[in-house]
């Protein structure tokens, strides 16, 4: 069983927050033209150039110093029991995405502790190109894919990207992503709204 990250274990309003911040621009303006490019297809990045911010890559260092990594009041409150109630129905789990290298310590100090833990600064390839999800198996000791679950709340970098690679999808409908984004076109084994529904949706999804 692996887990994304942002908008699965993480809200990731804070650090959205932060961005409009550092480029002065309203809080409400940067989550409304990015909920926007969201729900037209586009990329998130896409939203600085909306904005006008084309040297977004160059104020990311600071973004980062301002936001200081994750806290306990990024952690959705299901985030932690969930991963215990994944335990204790003997899941294997693990946490691996599109995020920088650090944080798989702050996830850690938090009391994130799954089994196998990976961000794709680390890994050198990122979702959705299907050498993440190679990576993933290699990380998991090369099982089926098919035993391998796939939890995520994007369509294009989660769930499609998943059934691709031959491992398990579900989606998770929270977060811009999982509400705006498109359809999963048949490619999500199952869908739910909060990461409260898992072990239960699961138990069906083994093959």
């Amino acid at each position: 069983m692996c887990l994304d990250v942002g908008e699965v274990l993480v809200d990731e309003t804070r650090i959205w927050s932060t961005w409009a911040d550092v480029l002065g621009v309203p809080r409400f303006t940067l989550l409304a033209v990015l909920g926007g490019v969201i729900a037209r297809g586009g990329d998130h990045r896409d939203a600085f150039a909306l904005l006008g911010v084309d040297d977004w890559r160059d104020r990311e260092p600071a973004v980062q110093r301002r936001y200081g990594g994750f806290t306990a009041a990024d952690l959705y409150p299901d985030a932690l029991p969930t991963l215990a109630a994944l335990r204790a129905a003997g899941w294997r789990t693990a946490v691996v995405a599109n995020q920088p290298a650090s944080r798989s310590a702050e996830l850690a100090a938090l009391g994130v502790e799954p089994d196998v833990m990976a961000m794709s600064d680390a890994l050198g390839v990122a979702k959705p190109d299907p050498a993440f999800y190679q990576r993933l198996l290699a990380l998991l000791g090369h099982p089926r894919p098919v035993s391998v679950v796939y939890v995520g709340d994007r369509v294009d970098n989660d769930v499609s990207a998943a059934a691709n690679a031959g491992l398990r999808a579900v989606w998770l409908r929270r977060g811009p992503w999982g509400l705006l984004g498109r359809d999963a076109d048949g490619h999500a084994d199952a869908t739910i709204t909060g990461l409260g529904e898992l072990v239960t949706c699961v138990a069906a999804l083994q093959p």
